[in-house]
């Protein structure tokens, strides 16, 4: 160890040892001075305020400031020995038994009765009682019992505000506020990235002084001013980028698609049999404009499931062909593909069957592109798109592989954006001589501040109502372990809707044998309840039991794509009475003539991914009916998480309360990328206007100084925060 000035490159071990600077890299993937200093705390407990232990969840690993109430000492029914159980509180009545197992006389002296310390495990539940079984502790010097705070062990924690780092089982938030106090008496900080015209402007303090007081905060007030100093680095560097990239977009040159008076597009608005809605015609205007444009356009659609983008994608790709272009539309299933391309065909009639009997003077072609296509069927379809016969292209990733060639591409729609990978959309984008334009859909509902953080470069469209004769859908949670018989009524309630003349969705969190998979979750759980219900082994058990006599089909991602088609062909025709199914059924399949879904352990839902089932049903002229069916207990948040999306169908606001209940990193890219988020203070909900004002300030410095030259120090930041791989993933969203 060394006491010589460190700087954010000097390695671990040189500061705090071999065998910890060890620990730190295998388990927290710490290697730095660097890295340690930008490892924040979680939060901060206070001495003599408590941690409510009764927000606690089983399962969960927790690290608690609680105070010893008291010990006693059991011998062990199974084997020899003794077990210490140790109660904590936090001072509000929540308690904590801490469980020790052997003969351990010196951990009962140790753990005395008004003795404070941090204790740190996973909550287990044990005939009611929430425990922690052999718990790592720091105890912390208590002046109740008479011990000074003096040694070096606990001098971490003298000040009023203790750190709680996440941590790991094997390097406890104690062994990392060590080596943070070892490498802070060495730490030379950075030269200050942030211009000082912009650091006086919005009254920041300097990065040297928030990374000490973030560490060992001097007070609350300091703690607020350090906070707000490197969550404004996270936003500025993610809009920067994004600003940088909107900007450079904005020089590409795109050709022009301009509307064509008299064409396609003219002629498939008079066919069409209802009125678009105001909606739809103003974000066809913005949409006709855009490609009408020399640059290539980069919009964001978004629209409640329902609310009609698939038209207003197909009107823009119907200006381009009559601009002489093609338009390819990137689907994320197989099924979805196909689905697009009935729908299209239907709606479309003679305009989409050039060269056909009875075609129409400016048809185009519509060809569906899958990984499933038999080879002639590929040949032909290939020759159709690569000689431009094709003008609207409908497929999977399959679009992407070689041997796809365009003969113009001029516009790609991208369905359900948050299903495809960077690569991938670039494949696509690279098949164009010039950039085309970009249109991308979701039907997940956006809050402001994830529009402004994840698609910032992109232009936004919203369209906010239901065509005329959709239906209501109504949500209710069934609780079976509480009420059984409310499950019975269930089964019925679909029998009645089959009877009605109607169809049912039966979705499950899993397919069943086999390895996980994206739609497939870990089959076990660490905390001891049973495996997610499969499609497998719940659709036998229907069709024997309470849907007996019923027609039912099984839908999920691992079915030949020729047998997944096969199947929602029948549904789609009526020829099932009730499909069984994983997340395959989430996005896009359209059958107006299923008014019911039961969503088997919803609790095991994310709350968009709940309403984005849920508009599967409702689709046609009769009402909808969503049951979300759990045993998670009265009380507990996944039952209010529930609650929740039954009460309300304003995806806006659930789309909030999603975004409360995620893992800001999720948002931004580290689940996807694979790695730590580098954006671990910033919060999309509770930081809107400190977003606002960071890309406010960016738009300033994009305009003055495009590329950042004038400013290495804030490059090198920007890169380190936001590096290409997560930058690109900004642009994905």
């Amino acid at each position: 160890m060394t006491s010589e000035p460190s700087t954010v490159d000097t390695p671990l071990k040189k500061l705090v040892g071999e065998k910890t600077a060890k620990a730190l890299a295998s388990h927290l993937d710490l290697h730095t001075a660097g890295d340690l200093v930008y490892h924040f705390p979680r939060r901060y407990d206070e001495r003599g305020e408590h941690t409510d232990i009764r927000s606690l969840d089983v399962g969960e690993q927790v690290t608690v400031l609680a105070q010893v109430q008291r010990t006693a000492v059991r011998p062990m029914r199974q084997r020899r020995g003794n077990l210490l159980e140790v109660t904590v509180g936090d001072g509000s009545g929540g308690v904590l038994t801490l469980t020790f197992f052997g003969n351990q006389a010196w951990r009962e002296r140790e753990l005395r009765p008004g003795r404070w310390g941090l204790f740190a495990g996973k909550v287990t539940e044990f005939r009611g009682k929430r425990q922690l079984n052999g718990p790592e502790y720091q105890l912390l010097g208590d002046s109740t019992d008479g011990e000074a705070a003096a040694s070096e062990e606990i001098e971490e924690f003298a000040g009023a505000l203790i750190p709680v780092y996440p941590a790991a089982a094997a390097v406890p938030t104690w062994v990392i506020a060590r080596c943070v106090r070892v490498v802070l008496d060495t730490f030379t900080p950075p030269e200050d990235p942030l211009p000082a015209t912009v650091r006086a402007g919005r009254n920041l303090v300097g990065i040297g002084t928030a990374l000490r007081e973030i560490h060992r905060p001097s007070s609350k007030e300091e703690l607020y001013r350090a906070r707000r100093r490197l969550k404004w680095d996270e936003a500025f560097a993610v809009q920067l980028t994004l600003v940088q990239r909107k900007h450079r977009a904005a020089s590409w040159p795109a050709r022009p698609r301009p509307p064509k008076p008299g064409g396609l597009l003219d002629a498939f608005d008079a066919r069409l049999p209802y009125e678009l809605t105001p909606g739809q015609r103003d974000v066809g205007v913005e949409i006709a404009a855009d490609l009408a444009t020399p640059h290539p356009m980069h919009r964001l659609l978004q629209g409640e499931v329902g609310s009609g983008k698939t038209v207003v994608a197909l009107r823009a790709m119907l200006q381009v062909v009559d601009a002489g272009g093609q338009a390819a539309l990137l689907a994320p299933t197989e099924v979805l593909a196909a689905q697009h391309y009935r729908g299209m065909l239907d709606l479309l009639g003679p305009l989409a069957t050039a060269g056909e009997l009875g075609a129409a003077d400016d048809a185009t072609r519509v060809e569906l592109v899958t990984g499933s296509l038999g080879a002639a069927a590929r040949r032909r379809a290939l020759t159709e798109v690569a000689e431009g016969r094709a003008g609207i292209v409908l497929g999977t990733h399959a679009l992407l592989y070689e041997g796809v060639d365009f003969a113009d591409l001029g516009l790609v729609v991208v369905d359900e954006q948050h299903r495809f990978g960077v690569e991938q959309r670039d494949a696509l984008r690279s098949k164009a001589d010039q950039p085309p334009h970009v249109l991308v859909m979701t039907a997940t509902p956006i809050p402001r501040t994830v529009a402004m953080t994840v698609y910032g470069d992109l232009e936004t469209s919203t369209l906010s109502q239901l065509p005329q004769g959709r239906s209501p859908i109504a949500s209710h949670v069934v609780p079976a372990a509480e009420k059984p018989a409310f499950l019975d009524r269930a089964w019925r309630r679909v029998r009645e809707e089959v009877a009605a003349g109607h169809q049912a969705y039966v979705v499950c969190p899993r397919i069943g044998e086999g390895p996980a998979s994206e739609e497939e979750p870990p089959r076990e759980d660490d905390n001891g309840r049973r495996p997610p219900l499969a499609v497998t082994e719940v659709a036998p058990l229907l069709a024997e039991g309470p849907l007996h006599g019923l027609r039912i089909g099984v839908l999920h991602g691992k079915l030949p794509a020729d047998e997944k088609d096969a199947v929602m062909r029948s549904f789609a025709d009526g020829q099932l009475d009730v499909l069984v199914a994983t997340t395959v059924v989430e996005v896009g399949v359209d059958v107006p003539n299923a008014t019911v879904m039961i969503v088997l352990d919803a609790d095991r839902f994310g709350v968009s991914q709940l309403h984005q089932l849920r508009g599967r049903v409702g689709r046609g002229t009769a009402p909808g009916l969503c049951l979300l069916v759990t045993e998670a207990a009265e009380g507990s948040s996944a039952r209010e998480r529930l609650d929740a999306v039954a009460s309300t169908t304003d995806g806006f606001k659930l789309a909030e309360l999603d975004l409360e209940q995620r893992r800001e990193g999720d948002v931004l890219g580290a689940t996807q990328s694979g790695r730590r988020s580098h954006l671990r203070l910033l919060s999309l909900l509770r930081d809107t206007d400190l977003i606002r004002d960071a890309r406010a300030e960016a738009i300033t410095l994009v305009e003055e100084d495009p590329e950042l030259d004038r400013h290495p120090a804030l490059a090198a930041s920007v890169a380190a925060l936001v590096d290409e791989e997560r930058a690109e993933y900004l642009e994905k969203g």
